[in-house]
């Protein structure tokens, strides 16, 4: 087990350092976002890929960007995303300065813990991470056939869901109540909206009143989760009425162990009494493409990454020219070359590759506009897996998301983005879709 890491070696990182001073120089210079506070900080949507522990290049990403003084209002992603989303929401208001909390808790989140099956269990994941041979897996894998069979996985997940309700009662929040209560904290003085230089058509355009009204600005959160009972890609917590009664009593933290349940590796959540009748039956069909007539009373939930792994739609507005961004970060660079299938193994990463990327690809080749929104962090030859994670491999994951961001910041012309939404948006309004 790595020794506790000092939050320093993180942000005095000479990279780190540097990357934030180039960021701050690029935000200073042009708008990134067309909603400020009276403090000057811009504000823009944040969406975050899962990755198991690669989320540690989210917190360096998150990190340089707020250094430069963009603040987060909608925060959404899959698994390790969704960590790295609930974590900057719940350590304060929109407006607030977490980045150096957020650093603190990734210099000493105790991953290891999170292996939280018996001996056989982990015993077999090491041997996965550590890439043994054919008759290791299968000598380790006839140990824990019970615990797929019994438990349909590895690991219980239950001290990775206590370590995150401790980080969040920390800060205050034990239910979804308080984080609503956090999220809708204005900044002091309000927030202020630059005026729109966009003339679309009346039901397409930002006007001057639109723009003016700021009063319901708020945070929001979106975690993806997957429900395999009912085939549903599951947003959290809007969908939340659907499997809980009473939802504001819950800790976020529940959506979050949801969201990060990977098939086979960690149990998955099972939620039991789901609402019933007339109302529960009509928000089903509101929210979801369930059409049974039979509401389930059980539901399985799991990685939202088996759908969505990458959510980058979740706060887009086709109508609109937007007021702020949704800035989107993804783990690994895009392969180069196809992949190559000769084995069992192989091929079943293969399936689960497409299959988790496939919504999401599809999002984004309908609209290619969101390509100059979206950062592909260089996350090395680390495993997604290795909980047993160093802190030189902590530190270069953070360093490299840290690097992703200034390059991303040099790059992004809100100006030239808003164009390409007008753009769209008139072509739209000129076929009527």
């Amino acid at each position: 087990m790595a020794k506790p890491l000092a939050v320093e070696a993180l942000i005095l990182d000479p990279d780190v350092v540097a990357a934030v001073a180039r960021a701050k120089a690029r935000v200073a210079a042009d708008p990134i976002s067309d909603l400020l506070d009276a403090d000057g900080h811009q504000y823009v949507d944040l969406v975050m890929e899962g990755g198991g522990v690669l989320g540690v290049a989210l917190a360096g990403y998150s990190y340089v960007l707020e250094s430069a003084g963009i603040r987060f209002l909608g925060l959404g992603g899959t698994s390790a995303g969704s960590i790295n989303a609930l974590v900057i929401a719940a350590l304060g208001p929109p407006h607030a300065a977490k980045s150096q909390r957020v650093a603190e808790v990734v210099a000493n989140v105790p991953m290891a813990s999170f292996i939280d099956g018996d001996g056989d269990a982990r015993d077999f994941t090491d041997a996965i991470v550590n890439g043994a041979g054919k008759f290791k897996l299968a000598m380790k894998g006839a140990q824990v056939i019970d615990n797929f069979s019994d438990d349909l996985g590895l690991h219980p997940g239950r001290k990775f869901r206590a370590w995150l309700s401790d980080q969040l009662a920390a800060n205050g929040i034990a239910t979804l109540a308080d984080l609503d209560a956090m999220q809708s904290v204005h900044p002091p003085g309000g927030y202020r909206v630059r005026p729109a230089p966009e003339r679309l058509h009346p039901s397409q355009q930002r006007s001057p009143a639109q723009d003016a009204d700021t009063g319901n600005v708020r945070g929001r959160l979106a975690v993806i989760a997957a429900d395999v009972t009912t085939g549903t890609k599951v947003e959290f917590p809007k969908m939340a009425p659907l499997y809980w009664a009473d939802p504001a009593a819950l800790s976020p933290a529940d959506f979050v162990r949801s969201s990060m349940s990977v098939p086979g590796f960690f149990h998955p959540v099972r939620v039991k009494g789901i609402p019933q009748g007339p109302a529960a039956q009509q928000r089903w069909t509101e929210m979801t493409s369930y059409k049974g007539q039979r509401l389930p009373k059980e539901c399985v939930l799991v990685d939202g990454g088996i759908i969505s792994n990458f959510p980058i739609a979740v706060f887009h507005n086709h109508a609109k020219v937007p007021r702020s961004p949704t800035f989107g970060v993804k783990l690994g660079i895009p392969a180069a070359e196809p992949a190559v299938i000769d084995s069992p193994t192989e091929l079943l990463a293969g399936v689960f590759n497409a299959a988790r990327g496939a919504l999401d690809q599809d999002f984004l080749v309908g609209n290619p506009d969101y390509r100059h929104l979206i950062t592909y962090i260089d996350t090395g030859k680390h495993n997604w897996l290795n909980f047993n994670l160093s802190n030189a491999a902590k530190v270069d994951l953070f360093r490299e998301g840290a690097k992703a961001a200034a390059a991303f910041l040099d790059g992004f012309n809100w100006a030239n983005y808003k164009q390409l939404r007008l753009l769209k948006a008139q072509l739209r309004n000129q076929d009527g879709s």
